[in-house]
């Protein structure tokens, strides 16, 4: 198949053009470039959530009972699932796709694993361009889930249009969540396993932590909500607050989170192709500077001047 076949096809709809083009963007390959081209062209009609939380949360199964819901209500739905690489081998499982096979045969849903690759972030680098490809492919929603949150792991609130942050009660309480940094990225917070235990004192706790922070009368306070995403409990109230907080972003605000979008896929990009020079420099230049002979800052200047 040729790459103009390809994106004739991808711009008509075609699924299996768009995981080819998938294919090709996470593999960086330059055949991708028209492909993104295309998609650009196309962005901004999805609604694009971020869906993160400590592991275990349940994440990927309220991600599955997003779906269904979605589903229902008639929305065309694209998930991109990051999964954790190992730092040993480099592989990667890719696993959250299981919890998702019940919708393996609807044509309204289309649903893809991405490896992180040892991102500190949470998200590689091919990340950005699989998730332009998937919000101008036509979908209603575009979800994309991530390994679970650290203090470093919170790339997910520069890259989407809202973030959900899944929590449970058996996860720590809510100041605990605050002082890792994690509450400040999330528009909506789900409560997830609701039925357990503790989950009305994580509850009052999380709302307590809110008070905590700076805000004024312009302020967004995530709304809380409680789920029990195995029985599917409570996350039309999820979708409602995703709504909730689009129209308080408006027109411009939503603008301003996807100029910072692409913003941060430029500079994500720019440092790969540092990363890269860096490697093709060779050893004699790093044994130049652990001998004395070269001051780190001049190999700094010579990587950058290619």
């Amino acid at each position: 198949m040729t790459v103009q076949t390809l994106e004739a096809r991808y711009r008509a709809g075609d699924r299996r053009a768009l995981a080819r083009a998938v294919t090709l963007a996470e593999a960086g390959l330059p055949s991708a470039r028209p492909l993104l081209r295309a998609a650009r062209e196309r962005a901004g009609r999805a609604t694009v959530l971020g869906v993160t939380g400590s592991p275990g949360s349940g994440k990927s199964t309220l991600t599955d009972a997003l779906i269904a819901e979605l589903r229902a209500r008639g929305e065309r739905v694209a998930v991109l699932a990051v999964d954790p690489s190992s730092p040993y081998s480099g592989g990667a499982i890719l696993g959250d796709r299981i919890r998702m096979l019940r919708h393996h045969a609807d044509e309204g849903v289309f649903v893809r694993s991405l490896a992180s690759r040892g991102a500190l972030g949470g998200l590689s680098a091919q990340t950005l361009p699989v998730l332009a490809l998937l919000d101008g492919a036509g979908f209603d929603w575009v979800i994309l889930e991530t390994v679970g949150v650290g203090q470093s792991e919170v790339d997910i609130a520069a890259v989407c249009d809202h973030t959900l942050l899944v929590l449970t009660p058996a996860g720590g309480d809510g100041i605990q969540a605050f002082k890792a940094g994690i509450m400040e990225i999330a528009d909506v917070i789900a409560v997830n396993k609701a039925d357990l235990p503790g989950a009305e004192r994580t509850v009052r706790e999380l709302m307590a932590a809110q008070g905590l922070g700076w805000h004024d009368e312009h302020t967004w306070f995530a709304p809380i909500r409680r789920t029990v995403a195995s029985r599917g409990e409570g996350v039309d109230q999820i979708i409602e607050a995703v709504r909730q907080h689009r129209e308080h972003l408006g027109e411009t605000g939503l603008q301003g989170r996807r100029e910072r979008r692409a913003e941060f896929e430029v500079r994500t990009l720019v440092q790969e192709r540092l990363l890269q020079r860096a490697r093709a420099a060779g050893a004699d230049l790093y044994a130049r500077v652990a001998r004395g002979e070269l001051d780190t800052d001049v190999a700094a200047d010579e990587l950058l001047r290619g």
